[in-house]
């Protein structure tokens, strides 16, 4: 049952935006063709940038403290909105944008000790036990 399922939204997708292409076709007419060929190379250059960003985002998550899957879960849906912008549709670009809109959940903060009120600055001296006795 769930193999029929997705069969039928892996075929019901491409003819969803094939349906959507010729409606939107015969009301805007030649500028759709402008639309996808930009929404193309914007999706190109997502997917490329994503690919560059990614050891910094690691880098910069490592040096922070902050989890790892995070980061490569922003430059998942990176990729992800591009890879649909690339696809020619118009549905598929409006759930791109939706991706991309989405708001990145706040990272956790990092243990309270390493926050810079809680530190105490002073100095300090080690004293053994038979300085002390003199």
């Amino acid at each position: 049952m769930r193999g029929l399922i997705i069969l039928f939204i892996l075929l019901g997708f491409p003819a969803l935006e094939i349906y959507v292409l010729i409606k939107l076709s015969g009301f805007i007419g030649w500028w759709l063709l402008l639309w996808l060929l930009s929404s193309a190379v914007l999706g190109g250059w997502l997917v490329r940038e994503a690919g560059v960003t990614v050891p910094q985002r690691l880098f910069a998550a490592l040096q922070s403290g902050h989890s790892l899957s995070l980061a490569l879960l922003f430059s998942f849906r990176t990729v992800l909105a591009g890879l649909l912008l690339i696809f020619p549709g118009v549905v598929s670009d409006v759930l791109a944008l939706l991706l991309l809109l989405l708001p990145h959940p706040k990272a956790p903060r990092p243990p309270a000790a390493a926050n810079d009120e809680n530190v105490i600055e002073g100095d300090w001296e080690r004293v053994d036990d038979r300085d002390r006795l003199r």
